[in-house]
């Protein structure tokens, strides 16, 4: 049976969105627990889920293997994967790289727009490309089994993690820049990479992503799929829709700006309109995800490429990529 996966979400997590999350039969999600927080932050994010996985055992449960996203599929549960859009959680002790796998952190980004101790991100005017610690990490992140996320790095620095990760990354939330020339969309030089590396790519369905924001529709968005495909092959592609649904704007103050700056950085927004954009009509929340599928199959893919792109692939990459080094 076919898995439906979304790769990346930072909803404001409550029994309405788990409820939707079984209602639209989405088998696992990949949620963020850290945008800035340091070590003890995220452990208290950790103990948040915990008690959420203890309250509504009945609609999720924690994933980290892709054995545990088959046993959650089986159950009628959506199995909940930790991942960072930071390296502040291991601060500057390569040492908590296997701790917090060990509580269940399955993706890290190495920089969340900014300059990191490990890469640069794709605000910087500099790309500098990965550090020395990040090479330490990067090959920590490997022997452990924590996938290496470059969604917001900038292009060198996410070459070099491709080329210097001895096992695949992914993009867990970003499409070609080719399509639409956000920040952080990616080059075609580094989605080859990736693909000729066995990487994925989690196509992303936050507005500033898309071309036409939030007027972009089903089509424009699984014709951008279909051209990704050509580039990169179906197997190496899925979703990860960054989806924020139900979040107030003051988060995007948080995701934004943390403690780096006194001052407002409104990213890719403009400066009269900081908040949250309206998501595109065709994807509201997790209820909306397999109509995708449908969309996908308008554009000209087969049904096993559809299965893939909706969830298969990225299963398949849990399952390689989820354990220690062998």
């Amino acid at each position: 049976m076919p898995y439906l996966v979304d790769g990346l979400q930072y909803a404001n997590w409550s029994e309405k969105v788990f409820r939707q999350m079984r209602a639209g039969e989405v088998d696992a999600v990949h949620v963020t627990i850290a945008y800035h927080e340091m070590f003890r932050e995220t452990v208290a994010r950790i103990e948040e889920w915990n008690r959420w996985f203890e309250t509504y055992p009945d609609l999720i449960v924690q994933a980290r293997t892709g054995a545990d996203v088959r046993r959650a599929q089986k159950d009628g549960r959506t199995a909940i994967i930790f991942g960072a859009q930071t390296p502040a959680p291991i601060e500057d002790d390569i040492g908590l790289v296997e701790i917090l796998h060990t509580l269940g952190l399955r993706f890290m980004q190495l920089t969340y727009n900014n300059q990191s101790l490990l890469a640069t991100g794709c605000y910087e005017a500099e790309d500098t490309g990965l550090t020395r610690m990040g090479r330490e990490v990067v090959a920590e992140m490997n022997r452990v089994g924590l996938v290496v996320d470059m969604s917001h790095s900038a292009e060198r620095s996410t070459l070099d993690a491709i080329a210097h990760s001895t096992r695949p990354i992914a993009i867990t939330h970003a499409n070609p820049h080719s399509w639409h020339p956000a920040k952080r969309n990616k080059s075609d030089t580094v989605l080859k990479a990736l693909a000729q590396s066995g990487g994925m790519l989690g196509f992303s369905l936050y507005p500033h992503h898309l071309k036409g924001g939030s007027a972009c529709t089903l089509t424009d968005f699984c014709e951008a799929i279909a051209r990704t495909a050509d580039l990169m092959g179906a197997e190496n592609l899925g979703i990860g829709s960054d989806l924020c649904q139900d979040q107030p704007d003051s988060v995007v103050e948080w995701m934004r700006v943390g403690r780096w700056t006194k001052q407002i950085d409104y990213g890719e927004g403009s400066a009269a309109a900081p908040g949250f954009p309206p998501q595109p009509e065709f994807f509201k929340d997790n209820r909306d995800l397999e109509g995708i599928a449908a969309g996908l199959r308008e554009v000209g893919f087969s049904l096993d490429e559809v299965s893939g792109i909706m969830g298969d692939n990225w299963l398949r990459f849990f399952d390689e990529n989820f354990g220690p080094a062998t």
